[in-house]
C-alpha cells in the first residue's frame, strides 16, 4: 500500500472517503511544499550571491599584486555582482523546476525545449555574449578602470564608466565614445604605473650638438629641482641625443619618467623652458639659416645670403 502522510490517515479518521483524503493532501500539502522549495530556493540564492560577494572582496583585500584602492574596491565589486548574480538565478531556477515537479510535470520535455531555446538565442546573441565576457575579462584582468587615459582601436579618452557590456571613454574635445567590449581588440592605458614624457626637440644641422645637448639637459634639470614640479619626476631626466635626422633638421630626444598621466603637463612645461633657453642661447631651429653679410664690388647695397648648409658643396 502507498504512505499517503500523516494529514491523509488523519482526514480519514475524520471520516472522509479515500478520494476526498487523497484531494485534501493534495490541496494543502502541493502548495505547502512548493511555497517552501521557492522560500528556500530564493534565502539559498541571496545567500550564495552575499558569500560570492564577500569571497572576492576579501580575495583582493588580500592579494599582495595590489595595494587596495577605490579602483580595485569597484573592480571586485562589479564582479562579485555579475558572479553573485549568476549565482542567485542558478539557484532559483533549480527551485523553480523541483516546485513545477511537485504539479506532477514531466521535466524532460521542459528541459529540452529550454536547452533548445537557450541554444537558439544563443546563436541570435553571439556579439551580445561576446560583450560580456570580454567584459568579464576586462575587469578581471584589471586591463583598465574609471579614471585611466586609454585608447581602444583609436577611441582615445579617458574612461567614464565600465560595465559588462560597454565601455564608456570621453575624448580631450568632449566627445563621448561608447565602444563595445566585444570589439575591443587592443588596449593601450597611459595611467598604469608611470608614464614617460617624451620630448623631441629639433635644430638646424650646423647646431652645435654639444651645446644643445647640454642646454636641454640643463633645463630638464632645472626643472626636476623645481619645487613644483619635482614630485612628478620619479627619475633624472635623460637626453637620449639624435634620434633622427629629417630635411627639417636634427631631432634631439629627451626623456623623462612621471607618474601616471602626469606626462602632458610635464612634456608641455618643458618644451616651453626648452625653447627659451634655446633662443637665449642662440641656437637656431629647423628651416632657420644665418644670415651673412657680403660685401659688394659695385655701390649697390649688401646681400643677405644664406649660409651653406649640409650637402649645398660649399
Amino acid at each position: 500500500m502507498p504512505e499517503h502522510g500523516y494529514l491523509y490517515d488523519l482526514l480519514r479518521k475524520l471520516g472522509l472517503s479515500d478520494f476526498a483524503a487523497r484531494t485534501g493532501q493534495w490541496i494543502v500539502v502541493r502548495p505547502l511544499k512548493i511555497l517552501l522549495i521557492l522560500a528556500a530556493s530564493i534565502l539559498l540564492g541571496r545567500l550564495a550571491a552575499r558569500t560570492v560577494r564577500r569571497f572576492l572582496r576579501t580575495a583582493q583585500m588580500r592579494t599582495p599584486l595590489r595595494s587596495p584602492s577605490v579602483r580595485a574596491q569597484q573592480r571586485a565589486d562589479t564582479i562579485g555582482d555579475v558572479v553573485g548574480g549568476i549565482s542567485k538565478a542558478t539557484v532559483v531556477v533549480i527551485g523553480a523546476f523541483m516546485a513545477v515537479s511537485e504539479l506532477g510535470v514531466n521535466l524532460a520535455p521542459l528541459i529540452a525545449g529550454a536547452g533548445i531555446a537557450g541554444i537558439a538565442i544563443g546563436f541570435g546573441a553571439q556579439s551580445l555574449v561576446k560583450d560580456f565576457l570580454s567584459g568579464m575579462f576586462i575587469l578581471v584582468e584589471d586591463q583598465y578602470g574609471v579614471g585611466d587615459l586609454v585608447d581602444l582601436n583609436g577611441a582615445a579618452g579617458t574612461v567614464e564608466d565600465v560595465s559588462l557590456r560597454v565601455t564608456r571613454l570621453r575624448a580631450v574635445d568632449g566627445t563621448v565614445w561608447f565602444v563595445p567590449n566585444g570589439e575591443i581588440r587592443r588596449v593601450g592605458n597611459s595611467s598604469m604605473e608611470w608614464s614617460r614624457a617624451v620630448i623631441d626637440v629639433i635644430v638646424a644641422y650646423d647646431a652645435d650638438l654639444a651645446k644643445v645637448t647640454e642646454a636641454i639637459g640643463d633645463e630638464a634639470q632645472r626643472l626636476a629641482q623645481d619645487p613644483a614640479w619635482s614630485p612628478h619626476v620619479l627619475e633624472p631626466p635623460e637626453v637620449w641625443g639624435v634620434h633622427a635626422m629629417s630635411p627639417e633638421g636634427l631631432t634631439i630626444r629627451l626623456v623623462v619618467k612621471t607618474p601616471p598621466r602626469q606626462h602632458a603637463a610635464l612634456a608641455r612645461e618643458l618644451r616651453g623652458r626648452i625653447l627659451d633657453r634655446l633662443r637665449r642661447d642662440g641656437i637656431r631651429g629647423p628651416g632657420q639659416t644665418a644670415v651673412l653679410v657680403q660685401a659688394t664690388e659695385g655701390p649697390g647695397p649688401a646681400a643677405d645670403v644664406p649660409a651653406p648648409g649640409p650637402g649645398t658643396g660649399g
